[in-house]
């Protein structure tokens, strides 16, 4: 399901299509899942695929699945975010590294947060404020 975004100030579109991952996977469906996404997207001007996981089970199996289906979004020109993930499904995720990857930041950057990633670098040559 598409839904484009009324045009903007800057006159720019953005889609966004519902993909659920749902219930217990095998490492064998995820090729499956990452073609049915593909095939989704395949043609479509490019936007924002938001993964529902909220029946999906909190293991590594749904994590990688989650992560390959991030790539194969981005391969077309679409970013992937996921909704609907339990604290036990984020922490996992978390334990191997690719929470910033699969998850938005909570925080933007104006609202006084860092960016994910950024760090800052003193230079003990700057004098004091």
């Amino acid at each position: 399901m598409s839904f484009p975004a009324p045009d903007g100030p800057t006159g720019v579109r953005t889609s966004a299509i519902s993909f659920a991952v749902g219930g217990t996977l095998a490492r064998a469906d995820i090729p499956a899942l990452c073609a049915e996404l593909a095939e989704v997207l395949r043609g479509r001007d490019r936007g924002v695929v938001v993964c529902d996981v909220t029946g999906a089970r909190p293991d590594v199996v749904t994590v990688e699945a989650l992560a390959r289906l991030g790539l194969t979004a981005r391969r077309h020109g679409w970013r992937l975010v996921v909704s609907g993930g339990s604290a036990d499904l984020l922490g996992l995720a978390d334990l191997l590294g690719l929470t910033d990857a699969l998850w938005e930041p909570v925080g933007q950057p104006e609202q006084r947060e860092q960016a994910g990633g950024v760090e800052e670098v003193v230079d003990r040559r700057d004098p004091s404020p």
